[in-house]
């Protein structure tokens, strides 16, 4: 299975927006807050993993 890391670089209402920081990469990815760890903030390193995403320790 694949792995990907990611950074919220922003939070608007019930959708979060993520840049991955694994690749040079500016394209921006919409994702439902229901998906993602409740704790998060702009700013948070998540891993997509599995098909899940988790926050990078």
């Amino acid at each position: 299975m694949e792995t990907w890391f990611y950074e919220v670089v922003s939070i608007d209402g019930d959708y979060a927006n993520l840049r991955r920081t694994d690749i040079s990469s500016e394209e921006i990815k919409l994702v439902a807050r229901a998906l993602l760890p409740e704790d998060i903030d702009v700013g948070t390193k998540l891993k997509y993993e599995l098909m899940q995403y988790t926050i990078e320790e």
